[in-house]
């Protein structure tokens, strides 16, 4: 019973950094010391649960299966994400000129961050950290016209799968795929027809893609981080504020996705749309945006729990 109120206040913070891109859930689960032990629990969500079940019952199950861990985190996860849902969807409308900033700024830091834990650079990660630019810059193209339940299911398997990679964010990835605010809108509004899908992937993603992840980044460590430094570094001009969308496609909603943009200057930017570019503030925001990615890595480097040597030499 005493863990039960310091978890779920740790599912809070995990919660509130899995819903702004740039910023992992998995990165504060470091942070607060329970990274090891949420990993361990997904991974005995799987056939080995059955055995136990016939041969302990539903009690054992549930001490297998870690409910008293994993049912407050989760609490504090939901109650966060419906809280930040509210306050970035009226940011999207009211203010995305300055939430792209911020947005920008935490994908700089996060992709300073991963690169800085490779350490020493091989040939060996060339190809991946392409790979990561190829994808960044084609996985909006490649949303089909109309996306759908199809979209959202694969967008649930791959954000839930993002949390196990050191500085990537689930929701960044929902960005890059035109699917944040879908998926933030149905947070907030409770759509259950959106969140039924996308939480089927999400369950997919569990079972499937976090398992490759996770032996990727044990066994592969150093080209596993040099493919999220690529997809990072590739996916920035998306976030870049001072854009114009050139072409676009629609989701299931009508609404419409961007595919391609001009980017401009600020200056540009200004005298093209008769508007202010916010300069200053904006880049405040990049700025606390960076500051703050760093602020909470320097905390997760304390009491980190997987060891970096031990990863590279795989690498």
């Amino acid at each position: 019973m005493k863990r039960l109120y310091p978890l779920f206040l740790k599912g809070m913070g995990m919660g509130a950094a899995d819903a702004v891109p740039g910023v992992s859930g998995g990165t504060i689960a470091i942070v607060t010391g329970i990274y090891e032990e949420l990993i361990d629990t997904i991974r005995r969500f799987g056939p080995g649960a059955f055995p136990v079940w016939r041969r302990e019952g539903l009690s054992g199950l549930v001490r297998f299966l870690n409910f008293r861990f994993l049912l407050p985190l989760l609490l504090g996860i939901g109650v966060s994400l419906v809280s930040v849902a509210h306050l970035v969807t009226w940011l999207m409308v009211e203010h995305p000129l300055l939430l792209d900033a911020f947005f920008f700024g935490l994908v700089v830091a996060s992709a300073v961050i991963v690169a800085r834990r490779m350490g020493e650079w091989r040939m060996i990660h060339g190809l991946p950290l392409v790979i990561g630019l190829f994808i960044a810059q084609s996985l909006p193209g490649l949303l089909p016209s109309g996306g759908g339940a199809g979209m959202l299911f694969i967008g649930g398997a791959v954000a839930i799968s993002a949390m196990l990679l050191p500085g990537l964010s689930g929701t960044f990835l929902l960005l890059l795929m035109g699917l944040y605010g879908t998926v933030m809108g149905a947070v907030k509004s409770f759509d259950l027809d959106v969140l039924s899908i996308f939480a089927l992937g999400c369950l997919v993603g569990l079972f499937t893609s976090s398992r490759l992840l996770s032996w990727l980044f044990r066994h592969h460590y150093g080209p596993t981080l040099a493919g999220s430094v690529g997809l990072l570094i590739g996916s920035l001009p998306i976030l870049w504020p001072w854009r114009q969308m050139t072409s676009y496609t629609l989701d299931a909603r009508g609404e419409s996705v961007p595919l391609a943009y001009d980017y401009l200057t600020p200056w540009d930017y200004a005298q093209l749309f008769g508007v202010s570019a916010q300069l200053p503030t904006a880049l405040a925001l990049m700025a606390a945006g960076f500051a703050l990615v760093l602020v909470v890595d320097k905390r997760g480097s304390k009491g980190r729990l997987m060891n970096v040597e031990d990863g590279r030499k795989h690498g």
